[in-house]
């Protein structure tokens, strides 16, 4: 018979960009993850088990509980958006999700999407409301229970810390969720427990670990339950190759038990990779394990585990896809089958305008997906995978500049290709940091798209008037040259004028003044004006006030747009040239 015990719970950790999530983890295992990631976030998916003996440790001063689960196995999400792509059959990979919110700054744009997810994956959550220690006259105590550090404060601090409490418990109440502080919670089932912590002194700490071990225990035995020697299965988080070991694997095991020897299916980048255990290497509990240094080999593992594995052929593992323990061929036909079909609903490939992404995982690829289109940015290819001429010429296909980019977050750029970028005038954004290329590419399109606005503006005729001046008559035709004052906008080379009754009055061929060419006069010049088509004294007497002609879509533009911007004596000229205009059609312009 099967033996049947308690995986360890998966706990997610979710929030807003620097609320705090590898600062609460590094806590809790006494490191420094942070100061080594990209500009101080999170890119990629990193697991520490935690102990019960070192839960019990950090709880001494509230454990009161009979704990039958192994510990917590916590997962640092690169943003909430990774936690999508964390998944399996039935839902989320995560057990339990703690969403991490600033007390200060209460809910942001990223936190929203994060309790989307929640809702969408119906993961059970509590909030970690972070960084009291930065309340005004907040006295901080280090891995200090919640209760005995706030009963230490001073009344007015106190009632600081209530009120945003009291504020964070409205915001959630938006998001549908009935939230209260934790020790006044009855019903765990119902209400989002709030407990109020210091990521970097560790008050609060106890309490978290406490509630997340309760919730655990009390209210998810049978998810937890595990058959021991169940089929083994997981998630890739990263491909790397270790010094003196060779390839390997950092994994998730979320299901069943992983030996030495065993057959195991991973999806590849193109195709998937058949392969078997050859070591299993377990980080020290409470190290993380992107920045652990000394494993201990084993011979197996059961669920929930986060482990570095080696296996012949794992070149081609494509990081943030699931693993899954075979028996036979079929095992391998059925699983091909699912993973190509989760990928394909992921990737993207058409003929429409759009930018190219490429990223190093599955993950990435989806949280750069999902984030481009809630910036309304189109993509026309988007896959895991290398830079190369393809995705060059891919880009180069658009039509608009603004898509000739590509996005290509934490891969290589193969050689030559920037170059060549050049040449098919292809921009390139390349980075480590999944907000900050967004962010990066957005500044620049925003920039050209401002810059083409300006063009077009320069590029429209705008309303002008002029007064000829009669003592100032220098040529009377072929061309006309005559002094001129500029009574309202800006006068240009070429336009074309009207006289006040919308018989036409010749075109601006030069401008004078000072005795200098310039392109452009404003209110106020008084210039010298050569006017092809004029003869002074039979079709113009001399001083007659002229219009500048304005093209019916200059126009249109001018009257919807930009009408407010024009000054008071514009806005006259402008006027009075619309209405002479629909005296001869009333629909002009319109």
């Amino acid at each position: 018979m099967q033996q049947s015990v308690l995986r360890t719970p998966i706990v997610s950790i979710l929030g807003h960009v620097d609320h705090g999530k590898t600062t609460l983890l590094d806590k809790i295992r006494k490191t420094r993850v942070t100061a080594k990631e990209a500009g101080g976030i999170t890119q990629h998916i990193g697991a520490t088990e935690i102990p019960v003996d070192l839960i019990r440790d950090i709880c001494k001063d509230v454990w009161g509980v009979k704990v039958d689960v192994p510990g917590l196995l916590f997962i640092d999400t690169p943003g909430h958006r990774a936690f999508t792509n964390l998944r399996k059959r039935g839902g989320a990979l995560a057990d339990l999700a703690v969403l991490i919110i600033d007390i200060n700054e209460g809910i942001k744009p990223q936190t929203e999407e994060a309790i989307s997810i929640l809702k969408t994956f119906k993961t059970p959550f509590v909030v970690a409301a972070n960084k009291i220690d930065r309340i005004s006259g907040w006295q901080a105590s280090e891995f200090s229970s919640f209760m005995k550090a706030y009963s230490q404060q001073d009344d007015f601090t106190r009632e600081r810390l209530d009120n945003k409490i009291y504020e964070l418990i409205g915001e959630l109440y938006k998001h549908g969720f009935s939230a209260d502080r934790f020790d006044r919670i009855a019903d765990f089932t119902k209400t989002v427990a709030i407990i109020p912590i210091s990521a970097l002194t560790g008050a609060g700490i106890p309490e978290l670990l406490m509630i997340l071990l309760g919730l655990a225990q009390r209210f998810m035995e049978e998810r937890l339950r595990l058959h021991v020697e169940g089929k083994a299965r997981g998630t890739i988080l990263e491909v790397k190759e270790e010094k003196g070991i060779g390839m390997t694997c950092d994994i998730i095991l979320y299901d069943g038990k992983l030996q030495v020897g065993d057959r195991i299916v991973i999806a590849g980048i193109d195709d998937v990779v058949v392969t078997h255990i050859k070591g299993i290497l377990k980080p020290r509990p409470a190290r993380e394990m992107r920045v652990e240094s000394k494993f201990k080999s084993v011979k197996s593992i059961s669920a929930a585990a986060g482990v570095k594995v080696t296996a012949p052929n794992l070149e081609n593992v494509l990081a943030g896809s699931e693993f899954e323990e075979i028996e036979s061929d079929e095992d391998i036909v059925q699983f091909k089958a699912r993973i190509r079909k989760e990928y394909e609903d992921i990737a993207i490939s058409t003929e429409e305008e759009g930018i190219v992404l490429k990223t190093d995982t599955v993950g990435s690829l989806e949280a750069l997906i999902n984030e481009l289109r809630t910036s309304d940015i189109s993509i026309k290819k988007a896959e895991v995978g290398y830079v190369d001429k393809k995705d060059v010429i891919a880009a180069s296909a658009n039509k608009d500049e603004l898509n000739r980019v590509i996005l290509a977050f934490n891969v290589k750029i193969l050689p030559g290709i920037v170059e060549e970028a050049k040449r098919y005038g292809v921009r390139i954004f390349e980075g480590r940091i999944i907000y900050s290329i967004i962010d990066e590419y957005l500044e620049w399109r925003h920039e050209e798209e401002r810059l083409r606005e300006r063009q077009k503006i320069e590029a429209l005729i705008k309303p002008a008037k002029i007064k000829l001046l009669k003592d100032f008559i220098f040529r009377r035709s072929k061309p006309a040259v005559v002094g001129v004052k500029v009574l309202a906008g800006e006068l240009r080379k070429d336009v074309k004028l009207i006289k006040t009754d919308g018989m036409n009055a010749g075109i601006v061929k030069s401008i004078q003044k000072g005795g200098e060419n310039i392109n452009i006069a404003v209110e106020n010049d008084e210039i010298a004006v050569a006017i092809e088509g004029a003869t002074i004294g039979r079709t113009l007497q001399g001083d007659e006030e002229l219009l500048v002609e304005i093209p019916e879509k200059h126009a249109k533009v001018i009257e919807r747009d930009l009408f407010e911007t024009l000054n008071e004596n514009m806005k006259k000229a402008f006027k009075e040239f619309i209405e002479l205009k629909r005296k001869e059609n009333p629909f002009w312009g319109k």
